[in-house]
């Protein structure tokens, strides 16, 4: 009889540490998989890798993955005198990739058209605001090289891309300025010179009225141009 007591309280025993020990497994388990649900969310929640800082060597290739993602090809310009909407070429893939990229970055916010000259051009992206400086450092330093061989004219109404203030025998381009043509007659002795890589396809009339303000002698406008914002538009 004692020898029977013994086995059922040992039973008894094993039974209810097998049951515990399930238990316990079992919210091991949950554990595991609310870990799994959480890590899953927080790598969703991180953002994409930044841009590298752009530099001769790297700028290129960057614009050429940045063209394959990223096909937008109209933005407007707002300013103070109204808005400006410009179409971008395709063709010129590695300016308009440039331009919808500085876009993007808001890199011409609060710049200026800083160059007036009536009956030729007017020239913005830049300023000589702290900000504006800030924001190309973060960018990057580097050229463009000339796209003439697409055939775009500087009729009235392109945009194109001036050459960087340093000696320059081949054109390499100013990544973040640009020129809209605004003379009547164009520009076309700035063809196969300079890359026009897109045109004005509504505001022309804004164009004219800040051509038409006071400059100074170094056709730097009296009062300031400034670009609000510029953004990208369907």
């Amino acid at each position: 009889m004692r020898i029977l007591v013994l086995i059922y309280c040992f039973l008894l025993v094993f039974n209810c540490e097998d049951k515990q020990s399930n238990k316990k497994n079992n919210t091991t388990s949950i554990d595991s998989t609310e870990i799994k649900k959480e890590t899953k969310k927080d790598t969703a929640s991180i953002p994409e890798k930044e841009f590298p800082r752009l530099t001769d060597d790297n700028s290129l290739y960057f614009l050429e993955e940045y063209d394959k993602k990223h096909k937008e090809d109209k933005v407007r310009i707002t300013t103070d005198f109204g808005t400006i909407d410009i179409q971008l070429f395709p063709e010129t893939k590695y300016h308009r990739a440039n331009f919808i990229f500085l876009t993007k970055q808001q890199y011409f916010d609060g710049t200026q058209f800083y160059r007036v000259v009536p009956n030729f051009i007017i020239q913005g992206g830049s300023s000589d605001e702290i900000e504006i400086t800030e924001k190309r450092n973060k960018i990057g330093k580097y050229l463009l090289p000339p796209d003439t061989k697409q055939g775009f004219k500087h009729d009235r109404g392109v945009i194109s891309m001036p050459s960087s203030e340093i000696d320059n025998a081949y054109k390499m381009a100013s990544p973040y300025q640009f020129f809209i043509v605004q003379g009547a007659k164009g520009a076309h002795h700035l063809d196969g010179q300079y890359t026009a890589f897109g045109k004005v396809i509504d505001g022309m009339d804004v164009v004219d009225e800040i051509a038409a303000q006071e400059t100074d002698d170094s056709e730097w406008p009296l009062h300031n141009i400034y670009i609000r914002k510029v953004e990208i538009i369907k």
